[in-house]
């Protein structure tokens, strides 16, 4: 019996290879979004805080160096979240170019191996095939030993 060889083997290890390191890739960025828009998310809240508490102390009284303080304080974190929130998108825009990327790659994979499974099934039909002719041939040799007997 023939042993099933698939001609496009390497390919579809090669496109698993790449649909590794896709993943890889992908979880990565996901990670780097996520950490960005937790600092991101944490600079907001001290932002948040800070103007609570800012308010809270003008309702009792506060010192004019206090409020120049606070104003200055909530400037420079004005200015780390524009800065993150232009690390947000680009990581985020990052993020989806290799989720983009992992689904062409996992499609192109899925079509190799749909490929193989159809090649392999015509593979056993034909190997059936070969099997029931070599039946038939040798039942005839059979038969035809038989009569001339």
């Amino acid at each position: 019996m023939v042993q099933y060889t698939y001609r496009f083997e390497k390919i579809l290890t090669i496109r698993e290879q790449e649909k590794q390191q896709t993943e890889i890739a992908y979880k990565e960025s996901v990670r780097a979004f996520e950490e960005v828009a937790t600092k991101l998310y944490e600079v907001l809240k001290k932002k948040e805080d800070l103007i609570t508490y800012q308010n809270k102390r003008l309702t009792i009284g506060a010192t004019i160096d206090e409020i120049h303080h606070f104003s200055t304080f909530i400037n420079s974190l004005e200015k780390s979240i524009t800065d993150l929130q232009a690390k947000v998108m680009q990581a985020r825009t990052k993020m989806n170019w290799h989720e983009q990327k992992m689904l062409e790659i996992n499609i192109e994979v899925s079509k190799f191996e749909k490929m193989k499974e159809r090649d392999y099934q015509m593979f056993k039909e034909e190997q059936n095939r070969s099997e029931m002719l070599y039946m038939d041939e040798l039942s005839s040799l059979m038969y035809n030993k038989k009569e001339i007997r």
